[in-house]
């Protein structure tokens, strides 16, 4: 028993992955929990959310009952236990990455952290009935694990050292500037679902929805999001001006003019989903393009890259340096 013990921990010692495929399966990672974004936003819009009134179970059951509400919270369910498998690998899986990089580590353990809290989350909106706050919430902390699982995947695409630093402190700094842009225009549009026709109540049950400005609420937060909206893009625009200015580095042209594009598509769906009053699927639409759209900013910020160590604008760091 001993020696069987000794060659299974050796088998361990020894095994490895090679940066090409941990990449791979990061981005599997990256992958699923966008796509747990698209289900929830699902299950909320075609008032599933309380399909399935208890938790862990559905209605006592551990198998769903033949109802179409129930089916699709209980998927969705069922789609989190992927995106969990898929972060506990990629998070294990940095551990036997060769060559090791401390700095993959450290970011991997974040995700099935962040999936546990997403988890517990879920049961809490589910027992409390959808409150509004809470499903905000439930938003913004899957914003936050795609922010770590896009970093996990950018940084081990590169080794250390492997990409040039920038020289362009004021194109770097002004990428970023964009974070905050976008997470206030990404927040005001949860306020305004949460104020919409689609709580994600199901079978008539009472779910609040935000009434803050009484019956004018939702016409209200549609004007300060769509004027958020109105300013990131304006923004983008600015930005990609001073990132083509001369002697400025362009390494992030292409992602910000993506970005620009899914901003002005995202305009264009808001306004016809206004006209239309709201229909779920083009909600949905919104959302998910919405989504896609914060991955697009990562993917700014990650080209335009880390600025050169002891020049303007530079960050003091001690640890090992993530690759942009």
């Amino acid at each position: 028993m001993a020696r069987t013990d000794s060659g299974f921990l050796n088998r361990i010692r020894r095994f490895s992955i090679s940066p090409g495929l941990y990449q791979v399966i990061t981005l599997i990672a990256l992958v699923t929990l966008v796509g747990i974004v698209f289900t929830g936003a699902g299950v909320r819009l075609t008032a599933s959310g309380l399909g399935c009134p208890d938790w862990p179970k559905c209605h006592g059951q551990y198998v769903a009952p033949a109802q179409i509400n129930a089916w699709i919270e209980y998927g969705n369910r069922l789609v989190t236990g992927v995106v969990s498998i898929a972060v506990i690998a990629a998070s294990l899986l940095a551990l036997f990455r060769k060559p090791f990089r401390k700095h993959l580590a450290q970011i991997g353990v974040l995700l099935p952290l962040g999936v546990i809290c997403q988890a517990v989350l879920g049961a809490f909106v589910v027992y409390y009935h959808l409150p509004p706050e809470l499903v905000i919430f439930h938003f913004i902390l899957s914003m936050i694990l795609i922010d770590a699982a896009f970093a996990l995947f950018w940084c081990s695409r590169y080794e250390p050292g492997e990409r040039r630093y920038s020289t362009d402190w004021i194109s770097t700094w002004a990428v970023r500037a964009l974070i905050p842009i976008g997470q206030l225009t990404i927040f005001l549009g949860t306020i305004t679902t949460a104020s919409g026709p689609h709580p994600g109540d199901h079978d008539k049950e009472l779910v609040r929805r935000f009434d803050f400005k009484g019956g004018d609420t939702l016409e209200w937060i549609v004007q300060r999001h769509a004027a958020m909206a109105v300013i990131f893009a304006l923004s983008v625009v600015a930005v990609i001006f001073i990132v083509r200015r001369q002697g400025g580095d362009r390494r992030a042209q292409k992602p910000l003019l993506v970005t620009l594009g899914m901003i002005c598509l995202q305009i264009g769906v808001g306004i016809l989903q206004w006209q239309l009053h709201l229909p779920a699927w083009i909600v949905w639409c919104h959302v998910a393009i919405a989504t896609l759209l914060w991955v697009a900013v990562l993917w700014s910020v990650a080209k335009a890259g880390q600025i050169t160590p002891g020049t303007k604008g530079a960050l003091r760091r001690h640890a090992e340096p993530a690759v942009s």
